[in-house]
């Protein structure tokens, strides 16, 4: 739920722009930062009214509509309807379908749904450019940021973890931003989980929202989440993905990929325990259990990049 009501002049920016008055349910995500209105017409239209929590979000968000609409066909994301700078407000049309995630789906219905969601990822990254020089510059500042985590983790949870687990950890400090370095930059969505992921059960359609992650960097960002969460137990769901995406991940995507996961849950992990959050640990341990039991997340104790 969001934490305060829809502002009225919000709601009356947005019903200048819809036809007709409009009714309006909270469909926010459980996090302060998540402001998200259903706005309903009298004839049946939707729209989504949304403010994003920062100027840098909102900027993210608009490139991310305007990128999915000269790359995706209609009905694979929502259109953007308007946008105000000044509100940080998005008014943006309804897709038919419901949210993917904790959706029950019969299992061969989710496998045909993973190889779509590979098809259509796939799409969207064939579509860009590398970027330019600024592009690269963030990624790297952002890689060595994850990679500086990485290494107040491995302090942090001396102890606290197997000593193969940790080693890992400290693999993922050494070795994020060289990996990354040798890899092509592409514009992504930047949340590719199946919370983002929509499908239309009666059509058969696999779509795609929420683009304030969308930016450039490494394709393998775009997976850390499925590999951490997903596909571990799902070996078939992570075969269909990519079926759907047409190739597999080589050598330097997957170590980073491994390394990026290891990354994301020594961090849950050691914010589960400074605040005391089970679900935050149990998150945590979780990734990193099976991130260390993959061929690529062996520790690397040769000083050479298991990718070479």
């Amino acid at each position: 739920m969001s934490r305060s009501p829809l502002p009225p002049a919000l709601l009356a920016w947005a019903a200048e722009r819809l036809p007709g008055p409009v009714g309006v349910a909270d469909c926010s995500w459980p996090r302060a930062t998540s402001r998200v209105w259903r706005l309903d017409g009298p004839d049946g239209t939707a729209a989504y009214l949304k403010i994003s929590p920062d100027e840098r979000a909102y900027d993210r968000e608009t490139a991310g509509y305007a990128y999915a609409a000269r790359v995706l066909t209609q009905g694979q994301s929502p259109r953007l309807l308007a946008a105000d700078p000044l509100l940080r407000a998005l008014l943006t049309s309804a897709l038919p379908g419901r949210v993917v995630r904790d959706l029950p789906l019969e299992r061969g219905a989710e496998v045909r749904l993973h190889e779509d969601a590979g098809r259509l990822l796939r799409r969207w990254h064939d579509h860009s450019g590398t970027g330019i020089a600024a592009d690269r510059q963030a990624v790297r500042e952002a890689m060595e940021a994850r990679a500086r985590e990485a290494d107040e983790c491995r302090t942090a949870l001396a102890g606290q973890v197997p000593g193969e687990v940790l080693a890992l950890v400290a693999d993922a400090a050494a070795e994020i931003p060289g990996l990354t370095d040798r890899l092509p930059l592409r514009f992504l969505h930047g949340d590719y989980a199946t919370r983002n992921w929509l499908v239309d059960t009666v059509g058969g359609r696999h779509g795609l929202i929420d683009f304030e992650q969308a930016r450039y960097g490494v394709v393998v960002e775009e997976f850390v989440w499925l590999f951490g969460a997903l596909w571990p137990t799902r070996p078939d769901l992570r075969d269909a993905f990519f079926t759907g995406y047409g190739r597999p991940l080589d050598g330097v995507e997957e170590r980073l990929l491994v390394l990026l996961t290891v990354r994301l849950g020594a961090s849950y992990l050691r914010t589960g325990l400074r605040e005391g959050r089970e679900d935050l640990q149990q998150r945590g341990r979780l990734a990193l259990t099976r991130t260390a039991a993959h061929p690529a997340g062996r520790p690397n104790r040769t000083g050479r990049h298991r990718a070479d």
